[in-house]
């Protein structure tokens, strides 16, 4: 809970069976990535890979639904990717568009969070994940005021550095570093750059909007929200 993890791996905890890992694979290495158990959402971040024969380039995410068995073989150039497992408890939310099975980011129109925030919506129920929402979230240079959620958040670090705030602690995160957020627990993703966002991959459940965000009463009359 709230710890750094500079693997990219975060393991399930009592309660949450939401999990992630960080897979690396050389030249034409091949994995078996589905889940007899729980529903997969892959985004691949280095190289490219073929899954089941369609194109997984760097930047794409794929969505396998539990027990579908799917291999992922890395290009020549190798493939790394993470991949997250959702159990079946968080399956709240009705489907509200057709599956899609891979989805790139260059073909995603981004969406606003509070302040300068954006995001791109991966997956979700709309193109066919009711366990959980995948989006990349960009935070501008800087620091959000305190806020917490009311859904259970893994934040994989895309493209750093930055600094994770949580209670009177402080974690720097790198490329590759993750941490879960769990339900109601006050933070602050800072970026510490001073020319460019901060990129992070967030996986959370139940299913539903990133901009769901909830201030602390002492700041939430003053912190305008939309576009600052």
């Amino acid at each position: 809970m709230g710890v750094v993890q500079a693997d990219g791996n975060v393991a399930p905890q009592k309660g949450s069976e939401l999990a992630l890992e960080t897979v690396h694979l050389g030249s034409g290495e091949a994995r078996e990535v589905g889940d007899e158990g729980h529903d997969v959402l892959l985004f691949v971040f280095v190289g490219s890979a073929s899954l089941e024969g369609e194109e997984v380039a760097a930047g794409s995410a794929a969505l396998l639904v539990q027990g579908e068995g799917a291999v992922i073989e890395a290009g020549v150039d190798g493939a790394s990717f993470v991949r997250a497992t959702l159990g079946a408890a968080t399956d709240l939310h009705a489907p509200m568009g057709p599956r899609e099975r891979i989805v790139r980011i260059d073909q995603v129109e981004p969406g606003k969070a509070t302040g300068s925030r954006s995001f791109q919506l991966l997956f979700g129920p709309h193109n066919g994940c009711t366990r959980a929402t995948m989006f990349v979230g960009y935070v501008p240079p800087g620091k959000a005021p305190w806020h917490y959620h009311l859904y259970d958040e893994i934040v994989w670090i895309w493209r750093g550095p930055g600094r994770y705030h949580l209670g009177d602690g402080l974690e720097v995160i790198e490329n590759g570093s993750a941490f879960r957020i769990t339900p109601r627990e006050v933070h602050i993703v800072e970026n510490t750059s001073a020319d460019h966002e901060l990129a992070i991959l967030g996986i959370f459940t139940p299913a539903g909007s990133p901009s769901s965000a909830y201030l602390m009463p002492d700041v939430a009359a003053s912190y305008a929200m939309g576009p600052s």
